[in-house]
């Protein structure tokens, strides 16, 4: 994987979604509030500039990598955002970590957003043609909706192949619905933190109260609720961390 890092103090390792790299995080990692930690900013296999030819296709098998690799250092707080989300889930159930922040990550089919729509592709159809109009769409939002000029930078790095695997395994996932569940019964503290109205769906938001899980909802925000409201983000999250 491509990685980089900066900082001192115990490790934050940032996780990026689906279809995204690092770069998504440096106006939210670079914060002041964040300071004191070693900010590690990795490109999935398969993303940004990582290599594409040895991608896990699943996410338990990328979660069994990222847990070998985070493995063998002191245990790490874990960031991540929609996919990135699932995957620190993932990652936490296998090995310790000091922390979980799940940023909007998908919990019910109605989070399904660019996951479903690539998901409706055969794997081959999606690679044809498939995952070129889904990158046109984004760019045709992108004037009006400015995260998503950073997502369609993101998308043309991304490998086709794992970008569709993904998503169908997040669709899933999201539709047994048991992602707040397991959220909820990590040993370490975890925090899930939703984008209202605009982010995750009424649906998971009710589900994450039925089993308990720590979340708050940061309004008004979308998807991408640490671009849309930074400074309320940082300080959940900061205190978040300094409390775990």
């Amino acid at each position: 994987m491509s990685v980089r890092r900066w900082g001192a103090g115990p490790e934050l390792v940032w996780i990026h979604g689906l279809g995204e790299s690092a770069t998504s995080f440096d106006p939210i990692a670079t914060r002041p509030e964040l300071a004191g930690y070693t900010h590690v900013l990795p490109d999935l296999p398969g993303y940004g500039r990582s290599a594409w030819h040895d991608a896990p296709r699943s996410l338990d098998a990328l979660a069994d990598r990222l847990a070998g690799w985070l493995g063998a250092r002191p245990a790490a707080a874990l960031i991540g955002h929609p996919m990135g989300g699932v995957i620190a889930t993932l990652i936490a159930e296998r090995a310790p970590v000091r922390a979980v922040v799940d940023i909007d990550g998908n919990l019910s089919s109605g989070d399904c957003t660019f996951s479903a729509q690539a998901a409706a592709y055969s794997a081959v159809a999606f690679a044809a043609g498939g995952f070129a109009a889904m990158r046109d769409a984004v760019f045709a939002r992108a004037a009006s909706e400015p995260p998503l000029r950073g997502y369609h930078a993101a998308m043309v790095y991304a490998c086709p192949e794992v970008f569709h695997a993904h998503a169908a395994e997040l669709v899933a996932m999201s539709a047994r619905e048991d992602l707040p569940r397991r959220l909820a019964a990590l040993r370490a503290p975890a925090l899930f933190v939703a984008g209202v109205p605009g982010g995750v769906c009424a649906r998971s938001r009710a589900l994450l109260a039925e089993v308990g899980a720590r979340w708050i909802g940061i309004e008004p925000a979308g998807h991408w609720v640490y671009l849309d409201q930074p400074d309320r983000f940082t300080e959940q999250v900061a205190a978040f961390l300094a409390g775990a």
